[in-house]
């Protein structure tokens, strides 16, 4: 049962209008997003009009501001932003679908002006208008504007998609554009690429600088946005008009090798029933770093397997992708096709393979994450002097893992983290050590027998032998 204390909407509510009321007003004082929210709430419950009106207004006056907004002033924008995106979507958007959708597109097109202004380094600005744009679905659809319309504006923002502010609008909008709309939207993006390029004579060329196929011109690098803005918005068009042909024409046929590329657009073509032209498309494809999992890759090739009918070359290359990559995922995937009884053994398999792995850190990591956690703690105890206590990224939840059933296994986890972080003089890290070292003495008081490694006071007795003088580490410790 949910303590009365908890803060959720229910407790709340139980302290009655009047109260909350007044907590509002005291907790508004001296916040300006506070109070712009609460009087949006109150327009909104008076006038729907009035609500729209204020919302138009604030959205031209963030518009028109040119004052740089650092990271410490960054929140306040932010809120300011939401507090309107709010506004839009749950109160006018419920009574005046079309105003809201007006305001919606007004709310996106402060994107520009507010990124030229604005120290975005965290993303969270560019969050604020990704959610705007998933928010258009809902309110296009409600508001059901002119399917040509809709597209006019499409296009036009998709070419001023100078921040990625409009990345997957069409896809957003595709079921308020229709048929009609997308088709529009399209002989609009092929109008654009057939615009003739005025190319400048050789003589007045500008090279801005140099590749090594040679030099980079000025005319050239400014057509690359029109280029890649076409090329981009007639793949999304033909995704949404299901024509496998055209989203493939998009790419040309040495990028089509690309492993990335040759993944989605064979699974584009399994999805037509087209499985013998998608293995082609697979197999052709050539992988530029070898050594390096392409796991779309692997995955559009398995999907491809199965869909011509060739399940045991599948189940074959799930196995291979588990040996070389150490995946759960895959593993998993292998198992649950396997018949009863089979699957045990064959997991048996896969883990005896997981602790002969070359790489300890991702034999431990996988043994902990599957879970076989005894397995795990073995691997420890065994190779424990190879622990590289650099990657406290996989030791640190290992040793979380392992600490409840395996307190040595996680000891010996922990202490690797200590001795790197005290024998490479990483200060920095000098905080956890210190911590994992506390840990360490919780975990001796239930191991009864060390074996071959030192107990507590042995070690924390060496340590203060070879480390007795790195104070910031002992100073946290105490």
């Amino acid at each position: 049962m949910t303590s009365k204390k908890t803060l959720n909407t229910g407790n709340l509510a139980t302290l009655g209008a009047d109260r909350l009321a007044a907590l509002l007003m005291d907790i508004s004082q001296g916040n300006a997003a506070i109070k712009r929210r609460l009087r949006l709430e109150l327009i909104g419950e008076d006038s729907p009009a009035e609500l729209a009106k204020e919302v138009r207004k604030r959205l031209a006056t963030i518009a028109r501001s040119r004052s740089f907004v650092d990271w410490q002033n960054r929140k306040a924008l932010v809120d300011d932003l939401e507090a309107q995106r709010w506004a839009i979507v749950l109160q006018v958007a419920k009574r005046a679908p079309a105003d809201a959708l007006a305001l919606m597109w007004q709310f996106l097109d402060l994107a520009r002006s507010v990124f030229e202004r604005c120290d975005d380094s965290s993303g969270t600005i560019s969050a604020v208008f990704h959610a705007a744009v998933g928010d258009l679905r809902d309110v296009a659809q409600a508001a059901r504007p002119d399917s040509k319309q809709l597209a006019d504006q499409v296009f036009g923002a998709l070419v001023h998609n100078d921040y990625g502010q409009y990345d997957n609008l069409i896809h957003v909008l595709q079921p308020a554009l229709g048929p009609v709309g997308l088709e529009h939207l399209k002989q609009r993006m092929v109008a654009l690429s057939a615009e003739p390029v005025r190319k400048p004579a050789a003589e007045e060329r500008q090279v801005i600088g140099w590749a090594s196929s040679g030099p980079l011109y000025a005319d050239d690098i400014a057509e690359q946005p029109r280029v890649s803005t076409v090329r981009l918005a007639l793949r999304d068009i033909a995704d949404a008009q299901g024509d496998v042909d055209a989203y493939i024409a998009q790419y040309d046929q040495k990028v089509r090798k690309f492993p990335k590329i040759a993944a989605e657009i064979a699974k584009r073509l399994v999805a037509a029933g087209r499985a013998e032209e998608a293995w082609q498309i697979i197999e052709a494809s050539e992988h530029r770093h070898p050594g390096l999992p392409d796991f779309e890759w692997e995955d559009a090739r398995i999907e491809v397997l199965e869909a011509l009918g060739r399940g045991d070359e599948a189940q074959a290359a799930r196995w291979t992708c588990f040996e070389r990559f150490l995946s759960a995922r895959y593993l998993r995937d292998y198992l649950k096709r396997l018949p009863d009884f089979d699957d045990f053994e064959a997991e048996q398999r896969a883990l005896d393979y997981a602790e002969r792995n070359g790489s300890l850190l991702t034999a431990i990591s996988f043994l902990v994450s599957w879970p076989a956690l005894d397995r795990a703690a073995r691997l420890v105890m065994e190779r424990a002097k190879a622990l590289d206590g650099n990657h406290y990224e996989i030791l640190t939840p290992a040793a979380e893992a392992l600490a409840g059933k395996y307190p040595l296994a996680a000891t010996l986890l922990l202490r690797a983290m200590i001795d790197f972080a005290l024998t490479q003089g990483r200060s920095s890290r000098y905080g956890h050590a210190a911590r994992h070292l506390r840990d360490c003495a919780g975990f001796a008081a239930v191991i009864s027998d060390y074996g071959p490694f030192e107990p507590h006071d042995a070690y924390i007795a060496r340590l203060r032998r070879e480390h007795g003088r790195k104070t910031g580490f002992w100073s946290a410790v105490s």
